[in-house]
């Protein structure tokens, strides 16, 4: 999403854009962590079970209500306010899209 805002694209357009663009990678990434907590759930310990069964559950509600739902959505209705950055942080950090073209250059 923030490299689609940097290369100029409107704020509910870079979204859409980055949600597409990064929505199968999130939810690859959870199916597998999730499988592997899960796979915890065999386990002959009841804390290790409750920990596997806890982190999958987590791990589901973040990965699909949270990043796959509340974020996008909340970034839409923000617009450009959801980009704003104050400036003392904007002289800190460093500017990752300018130097990655430069270095392509």
């Amino acid at each position: 999403m923030r490299e689609e805002h940097t290369h100029g694209k409107p704020p509910t357009e870079a979204v859409i854009r980055g949600f597409g663009h990064s929505s199968k990678v999130v939810t690859a990434a959870a199916l597998i962590m999730i499988a592997v907590f899960g796979g915890f759930i065999l386990a002959d310990m009841k804390v290790i079970k409750g920990m596997g069964l806890a982190l999958a559950v987590g791990l589901l509600v973040d990965a699909l209500i949270v990043r796959m739902t509340l974020v996008p959505a909340v970034m839409a209705l923000l617009g450009h306010k959801a980009w704003w950055l104050p400036h003392v942080l904007q002289r800190i950090l460093p500017a990752i899209s300018r130097t990655a073209r430069r270095c392509r250059k």
